[in-house]
């Protein structure tokens, strides 16, 4: 894991100035229930905050890899399109994303391929598990792309999710996470909300 020049504290001053660091009860995409939510999308919704975050995104996965040489930026659709999009218009290259068929499986859709070989970076918003991104990651591998590296905004794994490339990331937190069977703000009976991108 590697943290860039945009300082993790600076970001996280935009999430509060933005109204995107959130306090509360929430099920994460993961089905996990947190007190604490970061809506990129309220911080990315700003042209300039979403540029930054792409151009030091991309820079950090420069570093990582030792390389400039992707092809292509893949994201998983919803969450990983505005941050994809300004990754790839950093490294100067398209942008695809995938999505979730009927069977909740991970596909690339509208017409969007790889060639064999293409090497390519896949950008999400936020990681919790990895489990998003690795889907992503086997999807590419499958269709014979070589998976340079991985890359988010927030990574509130604590750098322990494995999406089993290199991974970069602007923030990363220990944010704490429940099982909902054990979940202390179930027990209180606060409501929960799913604030991200995925149906409920």
């Amino acid at each position: 894991m590697r943290e860039v020049a945009l300082s993790p504290e600076s970001l996280l001053d935009i999430f509060r100035q933005t109204g995107a660091y959130l306090k509360g009860h929430f099920r994460l995409t993961s089905g996990l229930h947190s007190p604490e939510y970061l809506q990129c999308a309220l911080v990315l919704q700003h042209p300039n905050h979403a540029e930054t975050c792409g151009r030091e995104l991309a820079a950090a996965i420069k570093a990582l890899t030792g390389t400039s040489s992707v092809d292509v930026v893949v994201s998983p659709a919803m969450g990983g399109l505005m941050i994809g999009h300004e990754v790839a218009r950093a490294f100067g290259v398209r942008h695809i994303f995938t999505e979730r068929d009927t069977d909740r499986k991970m596909t690339l859709r509208r017409g969007f391929s790889l060639q064999p070989g293409e090497r390519a970076v896949v950008i999400e918003d936020v990681i919790t598990t990895g489990g998003s991104t690795l889907e992503v990651v086997e999807l590419l591998k499958a269709a014979g792309a070589e998976v340079v590296a991985a890359g988010s905004v927030i990574d509130r794994s604590g750098g322990k999710a494995d999406v089993s490339v290199p991974r970069a990331a602007l923030v990363t937190l220990n944010v704490t996470a429940y099982n909902p069977a054990e979940c202390p703000l179930c027990e209180q009976g606060l409501p929960v909300v799913k604030p991200g991108s995925r149906p409920s």
